[in-house]
């Protein structure tokens, strides 16, 4: 089966970032895709490359990245709710004439067509968060 997940809570705020984490790492251990997370809303704070949590704390940023790394997760910040809230990409941090990028590098910023694109081509779309 194939998962198209939604995320838009922020990282340490809510639990819905955790609950999306634990539930692509399970879904994958029992051998489904997921097919990409969409970050809305709040949860583009999910892609900050600036965040640093005490070492005894979990690093949810952290967590998604190795996700992506291990199994090419697509990992998509909404390029609208992330610039409403100061998280940009190089790209989008030059377009808008920032000094500075804040998207980790493994997050990719589009546009909602991603998510709805997602929703069709997935078996199941599971939203985390309000």
């Amino acid at each position: 089966m194939k998962f198209n997940i939604l995320v838009s809570e922020g990282p340490y705020t809510h639990q819905a970032s955790d609950t999306a984490f634990e539930f692509a790492k399970a879904a994958m251990a029992a051998g489904h895709d997921i097919l990409r997370v969409f970050f809305y809303h709040d949860g583009v704070y999910n892609s900050t490359s600036l965040t640093t949590p005490p070492v005894d704390d979990r690093n949810v940023v952290k967590r998604w990245t190795e996700l992506a790394d291990e199994h090419g997760t697509d990992l998509v910040v909404c390029v609208a709710a992330g610039q409403r809230r100061g998280m940009l990409n190089a790209a989008e941090a030059k377009r808008h004439g920032k000094s500075a990028d804040n998207v980790d590098h493994r997050f990719r910023v589009a546009g909602v067509g991603q998510f709805v694109e997602g929703a069709i081509i997935a078996d199941r779309t599971i939203v985390f968060g309000d």
